[in-house]
């Protein structure tokens, strides 16, 4: 009778938590039993570890296999655990070192032939498996994820037999190959854009300050254009950063290709989505598309278009940069610090105001599509800014000096942000209410003034403080990250609140 150890990592939201997988071969009549809130996927392990073992060479131990899936109330799913389960059998059954297997983690699911096949939830894994220090071994097919993890060895293996050569000092296993990953932008140059020159400057002005953004005009004016080029300008992701986004997308399964695991992810959900599609959810919660896109854009095109309990979902995480999904037996969280560009026509017909009197929409029929839209969501948005028709003539020819490319505004975006997180620590919309008071302090003149303004607005507190924030960005936009906003300042960052 012996007892066996090998680890491995679970998948609870983007936390990936150690699992101790204990396997005890005894005497008796052959049996398989498993225990430790397997669930199907898992159970189901034991016939493909049974046929893997044998087409790998060896012989499936003989007696009464007990296997305890550690800690027994955390719940295991996935086919993440077979290539643990396969090392522990063969630990138990004396083909495999102890000490060489409890120095690594394993995780892949196996092949009836032995070859081990990718498993979603990587990244968060080998990050929090870098904290204990141990060797982990994965897919090779995993390769270009394992890549990003620094600080830590880690081995790829393309099946069973490999790994089992590797642990007993017969074969070598590789190293992921170095990804080569700049996090230079790929998207669209905005010099694209011809003419909207205040949609580009406060697309400059979002991009400094990390504000959101709602874009409004008639149908073809470049709304889209104009929301696909803000990723481009943003700052190019710190390592941490770059490896939050991913660890989620990981999670999701829907990591970035391995050369572009430092870019920004860009989200566009359609407007038909569901609010679980949007914040995440179902009965094993995953992340959703605020969640994907943390740390980079999220895009609603047709923002009326969207359900209203879709939309009003968005209102927490906007503030609190995370969203929290609870079941009756479990609380997941998953990170959503992302950017809101939202677009929208402002009538159902799209052309209200036009001067060619196109538009065919009643009052009554205009009030309830902007009334699709509530004011607590619409308050949270920093900037609303018009997106009026361009005069064709204005579209020929090439870029003029106004039509600056995606590189050139990039630049002053880097400065800006720079000097706001060297004076308070992060960009200036994710300043608390104190952070405001410390950070965008007014002189007493300018204060009753934009007080009096924002009172005729019938604006709020919050109003008032976003307000403040979109002025600290002008600000350092202007090169003045030392001095407090200036009227100037407070004037540009009031005409975006319609």
């Amino acid at each position: 009778m012996t007892l066996a150890v090998a680890y491995s990592r679970a998948q609870d939201g983007i936390l990936a938590p150690e699992v101790t997988i204990e396997v005890f071969l005894g005497g008796g009549l052959p049996a398989f039993y498993m225990v430790g809130m397997a669930e199907t996927a898992v159970r189901e392990a034991r016939d493909r570890v049974w046929v893997a073992l044998r087409n790998t060479g060896f012989e499936t131990p003989n007696g009464r296999v007990t296997v305890n899936l550690a800690p027994a109330d955390l719940p295991k799913e996935g086919g993440r655990f077979d290539l643990a389960l396969a090392v522990g059998l063969l630990t138990a059954a004396q083909h495999l070192p102890a000490e060489r297997v409890a120095a690594c983690e394993f995780l892949g699911e196996l092949a009836l032939s032995g070859e081990l096949r990718p498993v979603t939830g990587l990244l968060p894994a080998l990050l929090q498996a870098r904290e204990s220090g141990r060797i982990a071994i994965v897919p090779r097919a995993n390769a270009g994820e394992a890549a990003m993890v620094g600080g830590m060895r880690i081995l790829v293996a393309d099946s069973l037999g490999d790994v089992c050569a590797w642990l007993t000092e017969t074969g070598d296993l590789d190293a992921p190959p170095l990804v080569d990953a700049t996090g230079e932008s790929r998207y669209p140059d905005l010099c694209d854009v011809r003419g909207q020159y205040q949609a580009r400057r406060a697309l400059e002005i979002a991009a400094a300050g990390g504000h959101h953004v709602l874009l409004s005009g008639p149908p073809g004016t470049g709304k889209t254009m104009l929301a696909e080029r803000l990723p481009g300008l943003l700052p190019v992701m710190s390592e941490d950063e770059a490896l939050a986004s991913c660890a989620v997308r990981s999670v999701g399964g829907q990591l970035p290709a391995p050369a572009a695991w430092r870019y920004r992810p860009f989200r566009a959900p359609h407007h038909s989505a569901s609010a679980a599609a949007l914040v995440g959810g179902g009965s094993r919660p995953r992340p959703g598309e605020i969640s994907l896109a943390h740390e980079g854009v999220l895009f609603l095109d047709e923002l009326p278009e969207f359900r209203r309990s879709v939309l009003e979902a968005l209102r927490e995480p906007l503030e609190s940069g995370q969203v929290v999904i609870s079941r009756a037996t479990s609380r997941t969280t998953f990170p959503a610090r992302f950017q809101l560009v939202a677009a929208m026509n402002p009538c159902p017909c799209g052309h209200a105001g036009d001067p060619h009197g196109r538009c065919t929409c009643t009052p009554d029929q205009v009030t309830r599509y902007r009334g699709k839209i509530s004011g607590p969501l619409l308050d949270r948005i920093d900037l609303h800014v018009p997106v009026p028709r361009v005069p064709l003539n204005e579209l020929r020819g090439e870029p003029g000096p106004h039509d600056e490319s995606t590189a050139t505004v990039r630049v002053r975006v880097r400065h800006a942000r720079e000097a706001a997180v060297a004076r308070q620590g992060c960009a200036n919309a994710a300043l608390d209410a104190r952070g405001v008071e410390r950070h965008c302090p007014l002189v007493p003149s300018d204060r009753q003034w934009l007080e009096a303004a924002v009172e005729r607005l019938g604006g709020s507190a919050r109003a008032f403080h976003r307000i403040l924030r979109v002025g600290r960005t002008i600000a350092d936009l202007a090169g003045d990250p030392a001095s407090p906003p200036g009227r100037m300042h407070l004037a540009e960052a009031l005409q975006y609140r319609s």
